[in-house]
């Protein structure tokens, strides 16, 4: 199974306060470009009035030189609206759809219900064939929620079936509020792919620093090799929570694959020069 490691500018830009500009957008964007990451999740084509941070991204997506890199690009939709809008740039090779286990983190994020958003999964899946996308699902609140909805791990199976009925290959299990415990990742990823082998699975993690190697870890043992990181561990889903808990850092992971001897075939130079821009354009500076 090959590591597939998946860049998020775009969750670690989406919650922060201050506006980064469309030019510093570009310039960060076009750095981790030249890394060689396998995807970049670049952007988002959601309401401007949910995530303002994102409302330019065809601007950034305009100004970006993809001649000279392997990776590929994946944008955030919340609906159909916005997997039209993707449609129209043949750049974009993934969109991304968050659909949650959680009823109310479901009608928070994309105002719309569980059920009702399997059936916007279904229109978004539609769109995306025609113009040579592929979508990928997040399966959020994937080890439980603030809200006190019900959970359980064979809600998160039942609801990765319901995917896998609809011929979606890529599902990621999200922890978007940090409540997974490094000792439930392994058992709901070995449940996972022993339902659906087929399936391309992968990690979305929001971590405290302290446990973010620990439960990358579990998901690494239990054979997972897909992940979404963020350079310096930024961002967190502002739609979640009234703070935010960061993603796995790009460097945690790194490290780890330094550990167990796993090559990346990253662009070192190009990660340097990234890891010391990446707080200029986060921190405002």
């Amino acid at each position: 199974m090959s590591l597939t490691l998946v860049e998020c500018p775009r969750d670690a830009m989406q919650g922060l306060e201050h506006w980064i500009a469309t030019a510093d957008k570009v310039r960060y964007l076009q750095t981790l470009l030249d890394v060689g990451f396998h995807t970049l999740d670049f952007g988002s084509f959601v309401s401007p009035e949910a995530i303002p941070q994102m409302r330019d991204t065809p601007q950034v997506l305009a100004q970006l030189d993809l001649s000279r890199t392997r990776t590929a690009l994946l944008a955030i939709v919340a609906g159909s609206s916005g997997a039209k809008q993707a449609a129209q740039y043949p750049q974009i090779k993934y969109l991304g759809f968050p659909l949650s286990v959680s009823e109310t983190f479901q009608l928070r994020n994309t105002n719309r219900t569980i059920a009702q958003a399997v059936d916007t999964v279904r229109r978004i899946r539609d769109l995306a064939q025609p113009a040579g996308q592929t979508l990928v699902v997040y399966l959020s609140m994937g080890f439980g929620n603030p809200y006190g909805d019900p959970y359980s791990p064979a809600q998160v199976v039942d609801l990765a079936g319901q995917m896998v009925a609809l011929g979606l290959g890529t599902l990621m299990l999200a922890d978007t509020v940090a409540s997974a415990r490094p000792a439930d990742i392994g058992p709901l990823f070995g449940q996972l792919t022993a339902a659906f082998p087929q399936v391309a699975w992968g990690l979305h993690l929001h971590s405290p620093p302290r446990l973010a190697q620990a439960k990358m870890a579990a998901a690494w043992q239990a054979g997972c090799r897909r992940f979404d990181t963020a350079l310096l561990g930024y961002g967190g889903c502002p739609l979640a929570t009234d703070h935010l808990t960061g993603n796995l850092p790009t460097e945690v992971l790194l490290a780890y694959c330094q550990q167990q001897g796993v090559p990346t075939g990253l662009n070192e130079a190009a990660l340097a020069q990234a890891l010391a821009l990446c707080p200029q354009v986060m921190g405002g500076g």
